[in-house]
């Protein structure tokens, strides 16, 4: 048990976490996955009370001590922000529970067919669940990488934020970090459809596993829906058709309905392309995640620009608009702050030419005495998000700001 001793600050009381779940109660549930039910509940900690997950242990679902062990090591010892955050565990009384930072959004799965995450959200999620990955492969100061082994959608957690956080690493193995290709012999266990062809017929397990895994979600991110189906009870990849699809250059044959009006071309074409190559059957023409990582932050760059003058050119249709159309001022005063009080419609055009606040207090509008409408608009509405996250300024002034 000494293994255990070295985390033992990490144990978690038994009694809390049935206090904190209602003792397993049905309504605490959030979810079931390989290794059981996953609760919701919150525990106390010296930032307060916060809400967390307790992933209990179910040998019927087929994960026992060993993925419960693995748990502990793996995300006691390899932090980042894109990784699930391990709070704690219980060994007491028969119980394996694992309790972990609340993801509010859940799992990526859950979300691939909604018609509210943007194609810029889709391309920030993949990014960040890349740079995660690609931490495990090549983390600093250590000569191990690790393996994860199942990588999907559903083992990529989202915060209250859309941040993206990997989990699950109860099957991940530990390799050597100094080969450019290294491989261990390893039984094939994942989710069917993921699986590296390489690793399902000669058991050669690589970090390149992982990105052929990698490869599958991005185009279930793309093409809005998991990577396989049932019919008649058989189980149906739909892996081999999204690669005709690129290959053929049909790929608007594939992309979620709802996706197409959003897309830059270039960033598509940018993202497929690297999501194509994860796919590639031998390993050694797979690219690492490191390369993964830059690509996809090119690929959100170009989207971001195009989000941007798409959001300026209608802008620019509604001023003109306002030009053209009578001005409903009865619609914009119950937008100003404070709202206006008036008993005429005098009343309203003397308090309007001196000014008023509109928009939740983001734009101050006029009328001078010529009837034309003057508008000022706050800075910050005109500033352009800086999509360097390492960066300290929130807000670029590249050629691009208004």
């Amino acid at each position: 048990m000494a293994f255990m001793e070295e985390f033992h600050h990490l144990e978690i009381q038994l009694e809390d976490i049935k206090s904190a779940t209602n003792n397993f109660g049905d309504d605490n549930i959030i979810g079931i996955g390989g290794f059981g039910k996953v609760y919701t509940g919150s525990i106390s900690t010296s930032k307060g009370q916060i809400m967390v997950a307790f992933k209990r242990l179910d040998r019927r679902y087929g994960q026992g001590d060993r993925e419960f062990l693995n748990e502990i090591m793996m995300l006691s010892r390899y932090k980042h922000e894109h990784l699930i955050s391990l709070l704690g565990f219980c060994n007491k009384d028969g119980e394996r529970i694992l309790v972990y930072e609340h993801a509010l959004h859940g799992s990526l799965d859950r979300h691939l067919r909604a018609t509210s995450l943007t194609w810029s959200q889709r391309l920030k999620i993949c990014l960040e669940a890349a740079r995660g990955i690609s931490y495990l492969h090549d983390p600093n100061g250590t000569q191990q990488r690790v393996l994860h082994r199942d990588i999907k959608s559903s083992n990529i957690l989202l915060d209250e934020n859309w941040n993206a956080k990997v989990s699950d690493f109860g099957l991940s193995k530990i390799g050597p970090a100094n080969q450019h290709y290294s491989f261990l012999i390893s039984n094939a266990v994942g989710t069917p459809g993921y699986l590296d062809p390489e690793y399902l017929e000669k058991y050669y397990l690589t970090k390149e596993s992982d990105v052929y895994s990698f490869g599958v979600v991005l185009f279930e991110v793309l093409c809005g829906r998991l990577c396989f189906e049932y019919n008649n009870g058989r189980f149906h990849s739909l892996v081999q058709m999204w690669k005709q699809s690129y290959e053929q250059k049909k790929l608007d044959r594939i992309i979620f309905q709802d996706l197409n009006q959003q897309m830059d071309p270039s960033s598509l074409e940018t993202f497929s392309s690297i999501a194509y190559q994860c796919l590639q059957k031998i390993y050694k023409e797979r690219p690492t995640m490191a390369r993964v990582v830059e690509v996809l932050e090119t690929a959100l760059r170009i989207q971001e620009t195009y989000d941007v003058r798409k959001h300026e050119e209608r802008i620019e249709l509604q001023i003109q608009a306002s030009y053209d159309a009578p001005m409903d001022y009865e619609k914009m005063i119950k937008t100003t702050v404070p709202w206006l009080i008036y008993r005429s419609q005098e009343e309203v055009n003397t308090l309007i030419s001196k000014g008023v606040l509109l928009n939740m207090g983001k734009s101050w509008f006029s009328l001078n005495k010529n009837g034309e409408h003057c508008e000022m608009v706050s800075a910050a509405e005109c500033l352009v998000p800086f999509s360097n996250t390492d960066s300290k300024d929130r807000y670029s002034h590249e050629y691009n700001s208004r």
